[in-house]
């Protein structure tokens, strides 16, 4: 397993050690000993979700203001344009994001923290996407940032296909950052 660094200390890229032969692959998604040896850490996952995209659907940004939830993220099928939001108000990177390509692929996981707004665009016909989280789901407590916040100035690839993303009224009626609630 190998760690990249991304411009946020907080926010990891996590690439496996991935084992091919004549069969295909085998790789560990998460063995939580190796993940605290490379990262530090060691979060305690309580739910796993798995949610299916077409092409050109955004979900997100999507956080918790109270039971925040970290997350290991990551693609089974087709590839995403993946963000990552610091909404921590006294950080010195509050307002900035990070973005990444998740794959089946090229098989990496994003390590998103609490405090951090998450999101994802599919870029391919269908994808799958995984997510292992700290805490779980409580509707009440959940948050949405608008995807195309201004002053996130997040650089979607948008096309002449994906020109106009497939958001759910949820999402499509986001926060803008400067009105959010945000973590102290």
């Amino acid at each position: 397993m190998k760690v990249i660094d991304t411009a946020i200390a907080d926010v990891k890229i996590i690439e496996p050690a991935v084992f091919y032969d004549e069969r295909g692959f085998f790789y560990e998604s998460f063995n939580q000993d190796k993940f605290r040896a490379v990262t530090g850490l060691s979060p305690n996952f309580v739910q796993d979700n798995h949610s299916k995209s077409a092409r050109g659907v955004v979900r997100g940004l999507h956080y918790q203001i109270e039971h925040p939830q970290g997350k290991l993220v990551r693609v089974t099928a087709g590839e995403v344009f993946d963000v990552a939001v610091d909404i921590r108000s006294t950080s010195p990177t509050f307002g900035k994001h990070i973005s990444v390509m998740l794959s089946a692929e090229n098989k990496r996981m994003l390590w998103v923290p609490e405090g951090f707004a998450h999101g994802f665009m599919a870029l391919t016909d269908e994808v799958e996407f995984l997510y292992k989280t700290t805490d779980v789901w409580f509707k009440q407590h959940e948050r949405t940032l608008l995807w195309n916040d201004p002053v996130l100035n997040i650089a979607w690839p948008l096309d002449s296909v994906n020109h106009l993303p497939r958001v759910n009224a949820k999402d499509a009626e986001g926060s803008l950052l400067n009105d959010a609630d945000c973590f102290a």
